[in-house]
């Protein structure tokens, strides 16, 4: 199955594909030549529908988890000063998305979205220590009964030119569904309690709306 965010490309991609193949099968004479432009054009077509895949997953939903909301690898586990809506001290985990990674982004907990900002930026390479803050991103924040407030982060990459946002305030959300997309490769950053237990580690590969994040430990419920 595949994301509807690529449906337009995926298409474009498919009609591309067989006018090659088809050009090269009529008007190509080399055989080498022929079949080099064909296999081109099959693997164009196989990436484009491999990178907008949206593989549907059991989510086992509960309060005492998040999520990761899309797949990759942690590369950032540390505590730092969020500035843009707690304006304190927060854990932040930070998972990285190559282009062979599937790029749906899915909410990490469910419970209501309380803030959802979209932010123009550049296009720094997604592992850059200022790609959070000057990269093209969204902000949104998910009010949840056992965490409180988290908040998670979209943020493009040296490749990636469009994130596409579902939150919108207001909205009441479900842990595992689809709340977005990063066309073309990136990165998305989880703020979440400094109390919170976290059940991950530096370069382990995890699983949107499957690996679990963090847990509650002894988080009061709604906070």
């Amino acid at each position: 199955m595949f994301h509807k965010e690529g449906q337009r490309i995926v298409l474009a991609s498919f009609f591309v594909c067989c006018s090659i193949v088809l050009v090269a099968h009529f008007f190509v004479d080399t055989s080498w030549l022929r079949m080099l432009l064909q296999l081109a054009a099959l693997l164009f077509l196989v990436s484009i529908l491999q990178f907008f895949r949206n593989p549907k997953r059991v989510v086992k939903r509960n309060f005492d988890d998040i999520l990761s909301p899309v797949d990759g690898k942690v590369v950032a586990i540390e505590e730092v000063e969020e500035t843009e809506y707690f304006n304190d001290k927060r854990i932040q985990v930070s998972v990285f998305m190559s282009p062979i990674n599937v790029h749906v982004t899915r909410y990490p907990a469910s419970g209501v979205i309380k803030y959802s900002k979209y932010h123009p930026g550049k296009y720094l390479v997604a592992w850059h220590p200022k790609s959070s803050e000057l990269n093209e991103r969204t902000t949104v924040v998910v009010h949840t009964p056992k965490f409180g407030d988290i908040l998670y982060r979209q943020i493009a990459g040296a490749m990636a030119r469009r994130i596409v946002n579902y939150a919108e305030t207001g909205d009441h959300v479900h842990q595992g569904d689809d709340s977005g997309f990063i066309k073309f490769g990136s990165r998305v950053d989880l703020f979440l309690p400094i109390d919170c237990g976290i059940t991950v580690k530096i370069n382990q590969k995890v699983v949107g709306a499957k690996t679990c994040i963090a847990t509650a430990l002894d988080i009061n419920e709604e906070k």
